[in-house]
């Protein structure tokens, strides 16, 4: 699974969830301001827990934009070094948006968010109905339409791990029903057929 490279934007606000990340193939880097000398405890014992997945970075200088440039710079040599990697920037700040534009544009998988929870992985591992994981399950299929598992097995194990392999052989076969029931697949023996469909509810651009 390729690693997930989460960058806070510390300024912009101290998301809460930092444990969310402690179970997936997560990263996690908070850009601090020059001028930020307090860290929120619950959040240092946070990035405490992740061991060396964790790291802070300090701003050098001051300046309206001198936290973005820094995580611009990050990302570009971390995606050099690690071409298929993805890069969740946590921020309320929109002016991210035209980079994450650029990043996609160059085949940079990125997205930004507000919040840890926003993370389609995160979401996933916190799915309890087969609606919701149905949702992230549309959006990952459309996602990767070029290449689709072809076998009944290979689906379920692409649609597991998506779920971080937390899914039971009971929890799969409901996803499973589901699918073919909206006739959103069928199965010609052990082949998997795929019909029309859309994501529903989930950010397909972002999923994993």
């Amino acid at each position: 699974m390729r690693t997930n490279y989460v960058l806070i934007d510390f300024e912009s606000l101290q998301p809460e969830g930092l444990e969310l990340l402690a179970a997936g193939p997560f990263q996690v880097m908070v850009f601090v301001g020059a001028q930020q000398h307090r860290i929120p405890f619950a959040f240092a014992q946070g990035m405490q827990r992740l061991g060396t997945r964790a790291e802070y970075v300090k701003i050098a200088g001051m300046g309206p934009n001198a936290l973005d440039f820094h995580i611009a710079f990050h990302i570009g040599r971390l995606s050099e070094r690690q071409s298929d990697a993805f890069f969740h920037v946590i921020s309320h700040d929109t002016g991210f948006d035209p980079l994450i534009a650029h990043l996609k544009a160059r085949g940079v998988f990125s997205a930004r968010w507000e919040a840890i929870t926003d993370i389609p992985h995160v979401r996933a591992g916190q799915c309890q109905s087969t609606d919701e994981r149905l949702a992230l399950v549309l959006a990952r299929l459309t996602h990767t339409k070029a290449s689709r598992p072809r076998r009944r097995k290979t689906l379920a194990t692409t649609i597991n791990s998506l779920f971080q392999n937390r899914l039971d052989a009971s929890d799969l076969q409901a996803l499973l029903d589901a699918m073919v029931a909206n006739q959103y697949i069928t199965f010609n023996g052990d082949a998997v057929v795929y019909g029309s469909f859309a994501p529903v509810d989930a950010p397909v651009t972002a999923i994993q």
